[in-house]
């Protein structure tokens, strides 16, 4: 019996997905686009209408007859968590199935220092905007987290120790999970942040597109064919930690010239320490450079010059369609942007330069709203172990 009952909740979620997916649709679609029949799409439908979870409309086609039924999910009848992790802050949303953002909350927090603290701290945001929005447990199918760390997919742990040094070798999806007691998926900040810009942002409309996170670190995330690209391991994107100067300072990661260490906040900071001290904020060093400080404006020229050389490289090997620069420093700096667009278009093998660069417009909430993406995506879902808990989620009375 136990196996009856799993594959019922296995058809239930298989044309919650479906229908998630298409948005609207009627009982013939659903039956055909599952694979289920016809009258176990018809007592599903049933038991969710009665249950809120769809609704039913009456839409007419202009064709004489009975108007057809068409079906969607309703907003309202679950809610999925989106988890931002910067070096220092968190942001938590709660959103409905349409991605509607219903409460959401940033704090600054030092996240580098330790991931204790940082999950516990995030756990509890998620529980005051539940009390806040009046949303139970039970209406929380999981939550995407996002973390400015590369992570190895198979292992799900972070394979370099020297980037969030004081996190310890963790999972940082199964820790959360147990915090939350729900199910939790990871990905790198930037991969987010693609995932945020294609979605609601400057990227959408583009089924290949690079978004280029310049902010404390560097990296990025590739939206290639309309889905996110992570390479065999999940590391694909950390474009910050390619070498470019041989001569250069040692990186966080160990090794020397990375990119990060002349092009990031943290790199141009100690690249302008000796001129305008080592006080500097990437707030007042976007300020320098508005007021015409030629200092400033030389080191983002070098910076731009240096990422606009392995974007070229990129764009002849990927050749995107579109590259959204995002993060404080990226978005926030048109010098540094201008530099990168005129040594990509010299570097890149025509016509791959002539690709749409501009600045991503979603701000800091690109990564919490890529995460609220991956929470939603139950595709993947559907391929895992969590399978029939998260349809118990769903159907629970």
């Amino acid at each position: 019996m136990a196996g009856l009952n799993d594959i019922r909740e296995v058809n239930r979620l298989r044309l919650l997905e479906e229908l998630r997916r298409a948005g609207v649709a009627d009982r013939s679609e659903l039956a055909r686009q599952t694979g289920l029949s016809r009258a176990t799409v018809a007592t599903l439908v049933a038991d969710f209408v009665a249950r809120g979870a769809i609704v039913e409309e009456s839409e007419r086609n202009g064709a004489p007859g009975r108007p057809s039924n068409r079906l969607r999910l309703d907003p309202s009848a679950a809610t999925v968590l989106g988890v931002d992790f910067g070096h220092r802050h968190v942001r938590v949303a709660l959103a409905d199935l349409s991605a509607t953002v219903i409460a959401e909350r940033r704090i600054d927090l030092d996240v580098d220092a330790g991931s204790k603290t940082a999950l516990d701290t995030t756990a509890e945001l998620a529980a005051t905007l539940m009390a806040e929005a009046g949303v139970g447990g039970d209406r929380v199918l999981g939550a995407g987290m996002g973390i400015p760390a590369p992570i190895d997919r198979r292992s799900g742990r972070m394979p370099s120790a020297s980037i969030l040094a004081n996190w310890e070798p963790i999972r940082p999806a199964e820790e959360l999970a147990h915090r939350l007691g729900l199910p939790v998926r990871v990905a790198n900040d930037a991969d987010l942040g693609a995932l945020g810009e294609s979605t609601y942002g400057a990227g959408r409309g583009f089924s290949d597109l690079l978004y280029v996170k310049l902010s404390a670190g560097f990296g990025a995330g590739m939206i290639l064919r309309g889905a996110l690209h992570t390479g065999a391991t999940g590391i694909a994107g950390e474009i910050g930690h390619l070498g470019v100067d041989p001569l250069g300072v040692i990186c966080r990661c160990g090794n020397r010239g990375c990119l990060e260490t002349v092009a990031s906040g943290y790199g141009l900071r100690h690249v302008l320490a000796p001129t305008h001290g080592p006080g500097l904020t990437t707030a007042r060093l976007l300020a320098l450079a508005d007021a015409g400080d030629t200092t400033v404006l030389a080191a983002l020229q070098r910076a731009g010059t240096m990422v606009g050389a392995v974007l070229g490289a990129l764009c002849t090997a990927l050749n995107p369609a579109a590259i959204m620069i995002g993060g404080d420093l990226g978005a926030g700096s048109a010098p540094l942007r201008d530099a990168i667009r005129a040594e990509l278009r010299r570097t890149a093998l025509p016509p791959t330069g002539d690709v749409v660069l501009h600045a991503a417009t979603l701000g800091d909430r690109a990564e919490v709203l890529g995460a609220i993406t991956l929470a939603l995506d139950e595709t993947e879902w559907l391929r895992s172990a969590d399978l029939v808990a998260v349809a118990r989620q769903w159907t629970r009375a």
